[in-house]
This record gives C-alpha cells, structure tokens and sequence, in this order.
C-alpha cells in the first residue's frame, strides 16, 4: 500500500463536503495538505482540524473558473517549495439544472468546462512532471457517474472529458510508480447532490482517496467510491488492486 505519512497533498475544493471529509481522513493517514478553497476564510475551519491532528497544513485560494486565478494558485504553491506527490482533483460545479433542455445556455458549457475540466487538467499537468521526475505520485481526478440526464448536459459532458483526459494521460505513466486514475463518490448528500441524494457523504469513505493508495502501477481505472462503503482502507485498497482494472 502507498504510504502518505511525511508526503504533501493537494486537495481542491477541501472547504466542505466530500472535500472535508477527504482531508480529514488523509491527516489521519500522516498525510501534508495544502487545502484550496474559492477563498481562504472558507477553510480556517477544516485547517484548524487537519492541523489538530498533527500534521503540516497549509491554504490557497483560487476560483476555479478565473483561469488566471488557477496560475496564481499554482505559482504560490510552487513558492512554498513544497514537493507535492498526490493531487485530489476533489472541486467541481454543477452549474444548473435545465428541464427544457433544448435551451441549455452556451455558458452552462462554458462554466462547466473552466471548473470541471481545464482547471483539473492544469493542475494535472503542473504537478505531473514533478512527480515524474520524482518516480512516485498519485492523481486522483474526481468524476461523475450521471448518465442520460440532458438537463445537466454542461456538467455531464465536462465530466466525460476529464475522465477522457484522465484515461489518455494514465497511459502514459502505466506500469510506474505514478498513478492516476479516476474517482467518484456516487450521488451524495452534500450541496452538489442535494438533500434528495441515497448516500450520506460518509459513505464515500474511504472510497474516494483509495486510488492514492494502491499500489500495483496501474492508471485510468474508474473506482467507484461507493464500491467500497465501510470499508476498512486496507480491505478497500485489496479490491481496488484485484477487482478493477485499467483499460490499457
């Protein structure tokens, strides 16, 4: 199993939600965060908690639809001279709902595409050569399992190109110590699943980091979070490494 204790993470969107729950449970791991948030006072809480548990924390800001605010982001973390080895592409926007789909707005997709898909990809490809370099890293890039739902045609669509890109640059790195793959905490009740969603957000634990975890050189896998539900890490990691291959 990949160790994390001593080693620095990036997780976005770490304010709250799955986010939250994320850093958490990797400071309870031993694991270094670095947590982004559209502003800074949105994670004081979360940096207070992660730091309680006695690792190394610190925050960035970016919105992640102002491109230039993801190169600023990206250029302070590079000021820290921190050696970032596992990225958690956790941010995203489901930007509306449209019943008269035929009338989805161009900045439905717009927005989307910023915030779900070039902002992931840019820090993707920021961090990647580091970790390259290095011969060891982790990128985990949160995705969707919606499907047939026309009225949220700009989240869907983002969605499917950040797995597409996830897919094509895991091929790159398969059979080395860099992996990354793809993951998805299912429909949860968090503020972008909504009150109506089956799954408290605890159940996404600890199925949504486990792809940090394997260990077996094998990228472009979609793992499923809640394949894994009241899993313990170790039982989880086994099956992610022998149940659920990559598509090479």
């Amino acid at each position: 199993m990949y160790q994390v204790r001593g080693k620095w993470a990036l997780i976005t969107g770490a304010a709250r939600g799955i986010g939250h729950l994320t850093a958490r449970f990797m400071a309870a791991q031993g694991c270094n965060l670095i947590l982004h948030s559209r502003s800074l006072a949105h994670t004081e809480k979360v940096l207070e908690e992660v730091k309680a548990q006695g690792v190394s924390a610190c925050a960035v800001e970016a919105d992640l639809n102002d491109l230039a605010a993801v190169e600023r982001m990206l250029k302070e973390i590079d000021a820290m001279q921190l050696p970032v080895d596992i990225v958690l592409n956790n941010a995203g926007l489901q930007i509306a709902y449209h019943t008269d789909y035929l009338k989805t707005p161009v900045e439905d997709y717009e927005v989307s595409f910023r915030v779900n898909t070039i902002a992931p990809a840019m820090i993707c490809y920021h961090f990647l050569p580091g970790m390259m370099a290095r011969g060891s890293g982790r990128i985990l890039n949160t995705t969707s399992g919606i499907a047939l739902d026309v009225c949220q045609a700009g989240y869907s669509a983002s969605k499917a190109a950040l797995d597409k890109i996830t897919i094509d640059l895991g091929s790159k790195v398969q059979g080395t110590d860099v992996l990354i793959n793809l993951t998805d905490p299912g429909w949860c009740r968090t503020d972008l699943g909504g009150p109506q969603a089956p799954n408290a957000p605890e159940s996404a634990i600890p199925g949504i980091v486990v792809g940090v975890f394997v260990n077996d050189g094998r990228s472009g896998r979609y793992l499923g979070a809640q394949h894994f539900a009241g899993m313990t890490l170790e039982a989880a990691v086994r099956k992610a490494e022998t149940e659920f291959d990559s598509p090479y």
